[in-house]
């Protein structure tokens, strides 16, 4: 997402496009109603549940979680559904939150740059002497710039599927030595993960303690978040699911491009917790740096509206969401009125839920109409639809490759040629599938592996059609050479 797309810069790029991509081959098939609007209804507790539960019935997503506060007050925190164990979602159930990560390890780094241990506007590379890139401009990023994602790091050249393989920060870091940038550090923005691994590294080593101890030590026990942590030996939070075609399943999974412990969403949390965050980062109760360092924080960069690790929206509001392959988070702050949001979900489907719910508990909040309770039920009917449409039009394809066959008997080869053309089109299509995505999401690297978890109705989708023109390539072809031989 760049900067044309000003309101949700922090919204994940890869879930949208996939979503998009859904959405309109869905779109062929099925056609969903225009949602009615609800009534705008005051945010209280009462309203909240209400509109939760209903989300959660709707959506049909397996576990939700939900906090409310304003000022230093809890206005509601609740839990819907069940998480992988079988047990009630309350909100003290933690759930990995993803690049939500992203706020916490840059309210790491501020709380050693106010103790003079981080220069924020000083290279990195003179404060990590171990990062080191392909790239003589890299010895320009300085912290400031990581925290903005303003570095020039980006996943066109930086292998990040590479580093997910990493055993640690510390070798996360050594295995950008051969990486590049893809512009002049503080030219240009671009989301990119690596920026707060890099951040969460230097942190380690400017407090002289592993990551996760100094966010325990630091960050979530002096906020009393008791439910938190950057490692599932810390905190369970359980296995996520996905739904395909409606059937929701379990699925165990280490999380796409984020090392555990990571900076850019290695944070597990509770939405009980993510309440205690939010009121700190208001400006309320217990304070882990000066106002002027939080203010800071909140701050975009000259050259998008981006802080550090929040989105910064036109309102003065800000947001971050995180998705991974089975988890869906969002947080949500306006300094103004002192509203804080933030929803959490063991559910990733082909729409997130949390940024809907997000979005319509934040319209409550100014007064507004909030969105219908929404989930990608359409979507999954729809792309459901298509597969058995590519299954059929594939046993037909198959069973009328005689009569094809004949038809062409005696016809130029290159006449031949161009009419399979169209049935080998989808197995294109399905082949350079990641790469569409990564197109679509603006360079995001997306992997095989991540479209076979949230995406993967519209993946099997894909590979059906691919499967069915194939099919029907094989059989036509075989029954002209049958005819050739015939005659």
């Amino acid at each position: 997402m760049h900067a044309n797309e000003p309101h949700h810069p922090a919204r994940p790029r890869l879930a949208k496009g996939l979503a998009a991509t859904a959405t309109a081959l869905a779109a062929l098939v099925l056609t969903a109603p225009a949602a009615a609007a609800a009534p705008a209804t005051e945010l209280t507790p009462e309203s909240i549940d209400a509109y939760m539960s209903d989300l959660h019935e709707t959506s049909g997503v397996p576990g939700l979680s939900v906090v409310v506060t304003r000022g230093d007050e809890v206005v509601h925190a609740a839990g819907y559904g069940h998480d992988s164990n079988g047990d009630a979602v309350t909100a003290d159930t933690p759930f990995r939150v993803a690049s939500v990560s992203k706020s916490f390890t840059a309210m790491a780094v501020m709380i050693l740059a106010e103790e003079g241990a981080i220069a924020l506007d000083e290279p990195v590379a003179d404060q990590l002497p171990e990062f080191t890139m392909a790239d003589p401009r890299a010895a320009e990023i300085t912290v400031r710039q990581l925290l903005n994602q303003t570095s020039g790091f980006s996943d066109t050249t930086i292998d990040v599927v590479e580093l997910e393989d990493s055993s640690s920060l510390e070798d996360y870091v050594a295995r950008l030595a051969d990486d590049a940038l893809a512009t002049d550090p503080g030219t240009d923005w671009e989301y990119c993960n690596p920026n707060f691994n890099v951040a969460a590294r230097l942190v380690e080593v400017a407090s002289g303690q592993p990551f996760e101890t100094f966010m325990a030590e630091r960050v979530f026990g002096p906020l009393g978040m008791g439910h938190s942590a950057t490692r599932d030996e810390l905190v369970d939070p359980g296995l996520g699911y996905n739904n395909l075609f409606g059937l929701w399943t379990a699925r165990g999974v280490e999380p796409d491009g984020m090392l555990d412990n990571s900076g850019s969403g290695g944070v597990i949390t509770s939405a009980a917790d993510m309440g205690k965050w939010l009121i700190t980062q208001n400006g309320e109760g217990p304070q882990l740096v000066s106002e002027a360092g939080l203010a800071e924080m909140h701050t975009p960069s000259a050259v998008q509206d981006y802080g550090m690790g929040w989105g910064v929206e036109p309102a003065g509001t800000l947001v971050h969401s995180g998705n991974l392959m089975t988890f869906n988070a969002v947080e949500w702050i306006d300094p103004e009125s002192g509203y804080g949001i933030a929803v959490l979900t063991n559910g990733a489907g082909m729409t997130d839920v949390t940024y809907t719910a997000m979005e319509s508990l934040a319209a409550m909040a100014n007064g507004d109409e909030p969105g219908k309770p929404s989930g990608d039920g359409m979507i999954q009917l729809a792309l459901a639809a298509l597969t058995v449409v590519a299954v059929a039009l594939g046993v037909l394809g198959v069973a009328r490759s005689r009569r094809w066959a004949a038809k062409r008997r005696g016809r130029p080869e290159w006449r031949i040629a161009l009419r399979f053309i169209p049935v080998l089109l989808p197995a294109v299509l399905f082949l350079s599938y990641p790469t569409l995505v990564s197109l679509i999401s603006n360079g995001r690297t997306v992997t095989w592996l991540s479209v076979f978890y949230f995406a993967i109705p519209l993946t099997l989708m894909l590979l059906t059609a691919a499967l069915a023109g194939t099919a029907t390539a094989i059989a036509r072809l075989l029954r002209l050479r049958s005819v050739g031989s015939a005659a």
